[in-house]
């Protein structure tokens, strides 16, 4: 039998944020194994520890459709539930392995209660969007080309997981958005994305998003981490956030047109305008836990 958790991050309202399922011992399960659970869950990703020693555990993470490189709700979840279970200390920082890289974890208590995780995403990485493009993007995303932020980077980006980012005129736009995903799916395989991430500014470093991912599984993610640390890396290396010293941060409010807001903080530190460092970190609350039977080797 195999234990789970399914858990919303990014809220610590259940039923808001976004969900995700959490194994915290999956050493035993094949990748088959693990694609099942995380179909039978539903949740947008499901993370598996499958080897840990000391402060560092080797991850995997699931849509229910395919695996994927890495997931940043999935990690905040996952850091969430170890430290409620006791599995993982205040005080000491914990290192995931995953497909990307190692990332770093550290916990941030009050009063001896976890209340917030913090992650180092994998250094971002930026590529242009080819020019004729855009056009393309506003109407897979059901609206004119016209209602695009000419002031604000239409680019992708990715800090684990690529995405290309739109920036819209404002928030209403951005909440009346009917895309056509089976558009959205050819364009993020014809730019090797994983989704279309449209944002709107709501102040100087503060904006609103939804992520599109059907080549993902994913119609509508909830509320993205990694592309959050993504998109707040892009804005400052082209000199769209206010820099203090050598750091920038920013927030991100998204989900709240299906109904499950949530938010996503972002600290980024910077060499001139380079990002060095991108730390995402959020809350997340335990809704639920199951136990799991893998199917048997003669019934797979």
């Amino acid at each position: 039998m195999i234990a789970y958790s399914e858990v919303s991050a990014f809220t610590e309202t259940p039923g808001h944020g976004n969900r995700a399922g959490v194994v915290l011992d999956a050493a035993h399960l094949s990748r088959q194994d693990m694609q099942a659970l995380a179909e039978l869950l539903g949740a947008p990703e499901t993370v598996f520890i499958t080897r840990r020693e000391g402060t560092i555990a080797r991850v995997r993470y699931f849509t229910p459709t395919q695996e994927v490189d890495f997931c940043g709700h999935a990690t905040i979840a996952l850091g969430f539930t170890l430290a409620q279970a006791g599995q993982w200390p205040d005080g000491q920082d914990l290192h995931l392995d995953t497909l990307v890289g190692r990332v770093p974890l550290r916990l941030h208590s009050e009063a001896g209660v976890p209340r917030r995780v913090w992650m180092r995403q994998p250094s971002p990485a930026y590529r242009a969007v080819p020019a004729p493009l855009r056009a393309d993007l506003a109407e897979a995303l059901g609206i004119d080309h016209r209602m695009i932020h000419r002031g604000l980077p239409l680019a992708a980006a990715s800090t684990g997981l690529w995405s290309v980012f739109v920036p819209l005129l404002d928030a209403v736009i951005l909440d009346g958005l009917e895309p056509d995903l089976t558009r959205v799916h050819a364009l993020s395989d014809a730019l090797g994305v994983g989704s279309i991430y449209a944002y709107a500014p709501m102040g100087v470093n503060r904006f609103a998003a939804r992520d599109f991912a059907p080549a993902l599984g994913i119609p509508e993610d909830p509320v993205t981490g990694s592309a959050g640390g993504a998109l707040m890396a892009l804005l400052a290396s082209q000199g769209r956030l206010p820099v203090r010293g050598e750091r920038a941060c920013g927030l991100v409010y998204q989900g709240h047109a299906l109904g499950t807001p949530g938010e996503v903080e972002v600290e980024l530190e910077l060499d001139g305008q380079r990002v060095t460092k991108v730390h995402v970190g959020g809350c997340a609350t335990v809704e639920r836990e199951g136990v799991w039977s893998p199917p048997t080797p003669a019934t797979r």
